[in-house]
């Protein structure tokens, strides 16, 4: 039971650590891409803690407890990683709860459309976020006036396809109605605008 305790206290230490070692990152130093910052400060943090571990806890832990609660502290850091500071920065139900409150509260669903063509894309800078996040993983290259794919981006991006059409509902409800459109976005996609490039 002693073990559960002080494993219980690691753990609000090193959410401590983690959320220190965050605020300083995002408040004083340049930041890529939020989700890599954020991954960047749960390895920062589970430093701190396996250091705390081998010092602080004595031989109450054996080496291989100690490295099971080091990999445990990682894995939650990990999960608040993409469910906090990265679902907050690019997630467009946040946007919906936050630019329906800036409107006092509603806005006429016929408008809604407009509202994410003509500011989501503006206010949140969403172009230039999510290309940034592509040139920084590799997946994309900025050639002159031309976006290129890289070899490492079209295997993602077939990944991606596969795992969409294969593995997401069939049955999903948008709007009232339950369909499989999403499966398949690009089914009544159309090719008449010209974006390519030589």
């Amino acid at each position: 039971m002693k073990k559960i305790y002080y494993a219980a206290i690691f753990f609000i230490v090193y959410i401590l650590i983690l959320s220190c070692v965050y605020y300083v990152h995002v408040r004083y130093f340049s930041v890529d891409v939020v989700f890599y910052s954020a991954l960047s400060d749960v390895m920062i943090a589970g430093f701190g803690i396996a250091i705390l571990l081998y010092f602080k806890s004595g031989s109450f832990y054996t080496f291989f407890e100690k490295i099971l609660l080091i990999i445990v502290f990682l894995l939650i850091g990990y999960c608040l990683a993409i469910s906090v500071p990265a679902v907050i920065d690019r997630s467009l139900s946040f946007y919906i709860l936050e630019k329906l409150q800036q409107r006092g509260g509603a806005i006429r669903l016929d408008r809604m459309g407009e509202v994410f063509t003509r500011e989501y894309l503006v206010e949140h800078r969403l172009v230039d976020v999510r290309m940034t996040e592509q040139v920084k993983s590799g997946n994309i290259v900025i050639d002159g006036e031309c976006v290129r794919l890289t070899g490492q981006g079209d295997r993602l991006a077939s990944a991606s396809r596969y795992f969409r059409q294969h593995f997401l509902p069939k049955k999903r409800l948008l709007m009232g109605q339950y369909t499989d459109v999403l499966t398949d976005p690009f089914r009544n996609s159309t090719l008449e605008y010209d974006y390519g490039c030589d």
